[in-house]
């Protein structure tokens, strides 16, 4: 957050007394370097390896992000230490917030470029939050469809309206993420509990949308019509919106065993990563 929240209007100042060393150590390069090459890393490896493994042992791969999810939660319960009524409020605060947002339905969006500016800008920050996933607000506000469709027909077409598209969005992610930053900053600074407790509730919220048990309910066509109902086997979709069920309600091989041991191994992994004797990272 504040790597982010150093881009700024003053990195124009910094570049003028220190030049290019004064900027990149005021914006923490390195670590941002860092940061986008893991973030490079990971979408290798989920364009190859998530997917395979959502394709063909789904249940497994959701129980294990469930485990990770659960000790994610846990571990910023204890970061807050001595708790109140104010602590505990703020965590239902932000599990109930969390759990709407992610059983909410998908609406009609607004294409005109002002609206997408605000996508961009919701988006990016709801990707700053714990447990809340940026596309999924993006299909909430019914602009998924319409960004993903800009960026396929300008990389074909070369369309300038769909450029023209592409660069609002961004600027709005840009505004997005340099305002919500500075929020984040602001309150985890001056109410840094009541902060960790909302974003441990949202986790603990989100928990809903990785339930390993689940079949959609709603359902976007490569078209981009919503449907409901049965989902074809040969058809491919993009779910909007599912139900939860217990195992012994799965239609299918609920893999029990297999799903729990997952979610066992991302809970000690997180727990595991805690004890790791990591040195705190110095700007």
């Amino acid at each position: 957050m504040s790597a982010i929240k150093s881009f700024g209007p003053g990195l124009v100042g910094d570049f003028r007394s220190g030049g290019f060393k004064k900027v990149w150590h005021t914006i923490d390069g390195n670590f941002l370097a860092l940061l986008l090459f893991g973030m490079a890393i990971g979408l290798v490896v989920g364009a190859f390896g998530i997917t395979y493994l959502l394709e063909n042992h789904p249940l497994p791969l959701w129980g294990f992000f469930f485990g990770l999810i659960i000790a994610s939660c846990i571990f910023v319960l204890k970061q807050i230490g001595t708790k109140s009524w104010e602590h505990y409020l703020s965590f239902v605060i932000g599990a109930v917030a969390a759990y709407i947002i992610t059983a909410l339905s998908p609406t009609e969006g607004n294409y005109a470029l002002w609206f997408v500016f605000i996508s961009g800008a919701i988006a990016i920050s709801a990707m700053l939050l714990p447990g809340i996933s940026g596309s999924f607000i993006l299909m909430l506000m019914g602009m998924y469809r319409h960004i993903l469709d800009a960026f396929k027909t300008f990389l074909s077409t070369r369309s300038f309206d769909q450029l023209l598209v592409i660069i609002v969005f961004a600027l709005g992610c840009i505004a997005g993420a340099m305002t919500f930053s500075r929020v984040i900053t602001w309150t985890l600074t001056r109410y840094r509990k009541i902060t960790l407790s909302v974003l441990a509730g949202f986790l603990l919220g989100s928990l809903n949308k990785i339930w390993p048990w689940r079949i959609p309910s709603l359902w976007m066509t490569e078209d981009g019509r919503i449907m409901s109902g049965t989902v074809p086997d040969e058809q491919k979709i993009k779910i909007l919106q599912e139900i939860n069920l217990m195992p012994m309600s799965y239609p299918s091989d609920p893999q029990i065993f297999i799903t729990a041991t997952t979610m066992l191994l991302g809970l000690l992994l997180v727990f595991w990563l805690e004890r790791m004797p990591l040195a705190e990272h110095k700007k």
